[in-house]
């Protein structure tokens, strides 16, 4: 198994994303980003399509939601694409495949998880024209989440676990982490208004998607559940006959956050919602695949960190280099036994994914 598909940089990760494009004869579509990149370099959505655009059925596999995810994401799409293999098996009449690299360029290459907003662009997908929620169990966790010293004093994660204690840790993680709309330097922040990235990627697969029957997506997050392990969190519509539906493409082992299956808390404004909304005449099967990488406190505690180096722009080099490095080590796993689980299990999933679109 190749694993040079994986990169160190969003710039890397990006060459050869395109050069794979190219070597499988594909055009890509840049969707050209305001803001420069860590090493000034370009940033963009890079959009590829492979088969008819007309077909019936669209299999998507994305990467970058969550930006320094990336990593992970955008060596499944450069695996799939260098693979003859499943170019041949993909080549459908009926069937394309769309890949979506970097949805989140600027926290790729910047080594963030939200986007140039502070915004967490999987929790950006709401109706900003009805009044957003006032209220929310993130206010009572804010000062202990987010610090004013770095590392967080002893009295910060005691709050946090009485807060556990008190409601339970999946109530805590629900505060945390399902979105919230009143602290903009916070954490899971889901902004005020759609950002550039919820507006790109609403045209794009309004323009490629909204004619089509059946929708089957692939969104490669990381940094949730036991290492290696990814994770097959159902996203969709909830009825019975939806999700019987995923766990017969997908297999037994597909979670729901909703019936509380899943490693993940049940989330506001998530790319799935956007999709349906704009295709609503597809039916659509959506997976997030979630790998793991490291214990949750030490992922929470590098978002932590980061956040607070955000809100502390004065912070020295030394701890700034710490921090990021921190953080890009909460979700990419640079070892050679976590990038084969990951390319494994991505592979099966698309393949699945192809079989379900396929059926008629």
């Amino acid at each position: 198994m190749d694993l040079s598909c994986f990169s160190q940089s969003y710039a890397q990760a990006r060459q050869k994303f395109l050069e794979a494009c190219s070597h499988a004869d594909l055009k890509v579509e840049s969707h050209l980003h305001p803001l420069a990149g860590k090493e000034g370099e370009e940033l963009a959505i890079d959009v590829a399509l492979s088969g008819s655009p007309c077909a019936a059925n669209l299999l998507v596999v994305s990467s970058g939601v969550h930006g320094v995810e990336g990593f992970c994401g955008s060596a499944v799409q450069v695996d799939h694409l260098r693979d003859r293999n499943w170019l041949r098996d993909s080549h459908r009449e009926n069937v394309a495949v769309l890949y979506l690299h970097a949805l989140n360029p600027y926290g790729f290459s910047w080594l963030r998880r939200v986007n140039e907003d502070n915004v967490d662009l999987n929790r950006n997908f709401n109706d900003f024209s009805q009044p957003l929620p006032a209220h929310s169990p993130y206010r009572a966790l804010a000062s202990w989440l987010v610090p004013k010293r770095q590392p967080p004093t002893l009295l910060s994660t005691l709050g946090l676990a009485g807060y556990a204690v008190r409601h339970g840790p999946k109530a805590l993680q629900t505060a945390i982490t399902s979105g919230q709309h009143i602290d903009p330097r916070g954490l899971f922040f889901a902004g005020t208004q759609p950002t550039w990235s919820n507006l790109q990627l609403r045209q794009i697969i309004r323009r490629l998607g909204s004619h089509c029957q059946r929708i089957g997506w692939i969104d490669v997050h990381t940094g949730l559940g036991p290492y290696g392990v990814g994770e097959r969190i159902y996203k969709g519509h909830t009825t019975s006959n939806d999700i019987a539906r995923a766990r017969e493409w997908w297999g037994p082992q597909v979670t729901s956050s909703e019936d509380g299956s899943s490693s993940s808390a049940v989330l506001n404004g998530t790319l799935d919602l956007a999709v349906m909304q704009e295709c609503p005449l597809a039916q659509y099967n959506g997976l997030t695949l979630e790998y793991g990488t490291k214990p949750g406190p030490a992922v929470l505690n590098a978002l932590r960190a980061d956040q607070w180096l955000q809100n502390n722009p004065q912070a020295n080099d030394t701890q700034r280099t710490q921090i990021k490095r921190q953080l890009r080590d909460a979700f990419y796993i640079d070892s050679d036994d976590w990038k084969r689980r990951v390319l494994e299990q991505a592979r099966e999933v698309t393949a699945q994914t192809l079989k379900g679109l396929s059926m008629t």
